[in-house]
């Protein structure tokens, strides 16, 4: 994912920041992409300004959480919709499929079963853990509720009560035609985070393959996020009757300043999707 690139956007050879008219909104440069302009502004204000992201002694966001495409696969036992967030930027909606949260990403390899196969299945290329504290996930949760009606289980996270830490399975890209989730890191580390610039030094996998980044790293996460909800194809469950949807994140970037002995990494777990 070298310039993020969401999937909508048209490809552009330079990154100087422009205007082109379009037939029915006008599309502006970011990252040598050209997006629509009130999508570049929710782009910038979240990947690269770090705004209205969930952490621990940050401000409330000021985004909404909608559910889109709400729909069944027309196989199995579940119903799925993604999140899409409007944010309040300068007295502006704009909507993005994309949420920030702090986390830290677990880049630590995974113990192997005396047959020499890994416990945690593709750990590192496919999915990783993300630790986020209780009540940030317990904030966004109810965002979740606030915005879609839905009520959020959270089955399939582990809970670390000594030091009040949830673990995330978090999907990541890695076919041949997705954009896999960059990894950026500080330049300069001791600034406040949004004086902070970043670095993409590659793919979250290529830097899981490098054995000096094979540590857990604090920073910020950005999401996107999928809804299930389990029903059958001829009857559309609704928020209040029917049981608790499931939250799925997938890691899309993340914006790291260092690395934490202070969280104990999971080694061995039975995996929620794999």
């Amino acid at each position: 994912m070298a310039n993020e690139a969401p999937a909508n956007v048209i490809p552009i050879p330079n990154d100087e920041e422009s205007v082109a008219s379009n037939a029915d909104k006008d599309m502006v440069k970011w990252r040598g992409n050209l997006v629509p302009r009130e999508e570049a502004k929710a782009l910038r204000h979240v990947f690269d300004d770090l705004k209205d992201h969930f952490g621990h002694q940050q401000p409330d966001p000021h985004v909404r959480a909608n559910v889109t495409s709400f729909k069944h696969p027309g196989h199995g036992l579940m119903w799925h919709g993604n999140l899409d967030f409007t944010y309040q930027i300068e007295g502006e909606h704009c909507n993005l499929g994309y949420i920030g949260m702090d986390v830290c990403i677990d880049l630590i390899p995974k113990k192997c079963q005396k047959q020499g196969e890994p416990t945690l299945k593709d750990y590192g290329k496919t999915w990783v853990y993300v630790y986020t504290p209780q009540e940030t996930l317990d904030k966004f949760i109810k965002y979740v509720k606030i915005g879609t009606g839905w009520v959020v289980s959270t089955d399939g996270t582990v809970h670390d009560p000594n030091r009040n830490l949830v673990a995330i399975e978090a999907r990541l890209h890695h076919q041949t035609d997705q954009p896999k989730p960059s990894f950026w890191v500080a330049k300069n580390r001791d600034a406040s985070i949004g004086d902070m610039s970043f670095s993409r030094i590659g793919s979250v996998q290529e830097v899981n393959e490098t054995s000096a980044q094979q540590r857990v790293h604090r920073g910020i996460g950005i999401f996107s996020v999928s809804l299930e909800v389990e029903g059958t194809p001829n009857f559309k469950p609704t928020p209040g009757n029917r049981d608790d949807a499931n939250l799925c994140f997938t890691l899309v970037s993340v914006r790291t300043w260092g690395i934490t002995d202070c969280v104990a990494p999971i080694v061995h777990a039975p995996s929620k999707w794999f």
